[in-house]
């Protein structure tokens, strides 16, 4: 089969498209014969060895995607072949076959959906759904403001937090990528690049502030947040796109009584154990069916042309999501 591999650190160039053996499935494993995979911020991050997650060289990147289970071992009752599913790996998404445990993540991908945004439906779905459920318990009519909200993780939390009957203000730095934003469900989107989103949020609260505040970007933007935060308000620490860490203005935490949460989504249900992990297993499906979260897609590439496709993210042109389709 083909695969994307990466042999050594560096930019996006360094990936190569290899011929390497089919995995061989065991007792328990199912073969999944890939569609599409999708492109994360984290696979950018891993090929220079800056996320938490470090593989060993060389490896195959890609944190999900989706396809048609081809074969299965012999104790597997839950699935059969022929069933279609998105799945999520650690990484080793960029392949034409993955092997995974028929127990791990998988979920039936749902009724009218293509392989594409299946792919591309877990990363930013599991993000999202810790973020405003497990951390931040965000409740109905409260003022949710997403940070990044052209991205894949801040689409995914502008719908879900539209769904959870929040009043979502999302923000970004491109007005076309914001008018997505907009169709996606948001009720106010903010240009930071021409307008100032603590006042806006600010006059459209009466003062108040936003209830949580959902941040994969960092740096300045998440310091200007806690101006922009509720007393009592819950900032979720999603990522650093901008570059690198905030430095927290503890005054701000104490006077406000501000909640800091870091969201590390998959690393929590491997500790917590299985009431989280149920929750993605349940929730998720369940919500995907009735078509929350569901991606959207701006970008396809084919395997040869993975670099444009980390490229594209990196350049910032993404709206929602770039895919790659492995049999293209």
């Amino acid at each position: 089969m083909r695969a994307v591999i990466c042999d050594r650190l560096g930019d996006p160039s360094v990936l190569k498209i290899q011929e390497v053996p089919i995995p061989e499935i065991g007792p328990s494993d199912v073969l999944i014969k890939v569609g599409a995979a999708s492109v994360n911020f984290p696979d950018v991050l891993m090929l220079t060895a800056d996320y938490q997650h470090k593989p060993e060289l060389p490896f195959i990147p890609g944190m999900e995607g989706a396809g048609t289970i081809t074969a299965l071992g012999a104790d597997v009752k839950n699935w059969r072949a022929g069933d279609r599913v998105i799945f999520g790996v650690r990484p080793g998404a960029f392949a034409e076959y993955v092997k995974l445990p028929s127990s791990g993540n998988l979920m039936r991908l749902p009724e009218g959906w293509s392989d594409a945004e299946g792919s591309a439906f877990r990363v930013g779905a599991t993000t999202a759904y810790h973020s405003l459920v497990h951390r931040a318990a965000l409740k109905p009519r409260e003022v949710l403001l997403v940070h990044g909200a052209s991205g894949g993780v801040g689409m995914a939390a502008v719908q879900l937090g539209k769904h959870l009957g929040a009043q979502v203000i999302a923000t970004g730095s491109d007005d076309a990528r914001l008018a997505v934003v907009r169709e996606q469900g948001a009720d106010l989107v903010v240009n930071l690049r021409t307008a100032d989103f603590v006042s806006i949020v600010k006059g459209l609260t009466d003062g108040r502030g936003a209830n949580v505040v959902y941040d994969p970007v960092g740096g300045e933007v998440l310091e200007k947040s806690m101006r922009a935060a509720a007393y009592g308000a819950r900032l979720l620490v999603v990522g650093f796109t901008s570059g690198g860490p905030t430095r927290i203005m503890s005054n701000h935490v104490l006077i406000k009584g501000l909640s800091i949460l870091g969201v590390r989504a998959g690393e929590t249900a491997r500790r917590a154990g299985t009431d989280f992990a149920r929750d993605y297993a349940v929730e998720l499906p369940r919500l995907a069916a009735l078509g929350v979260m569901r991606p959207h897609i701006s970008h396809r590439f084919p395997m040869d042309r993975v670099a444009d496709a980390f490229r594209v993210l990196i350049e910032r042109k993404v709206i929602g999501k770039a895919v790659i389709l492995m049999s293209s």
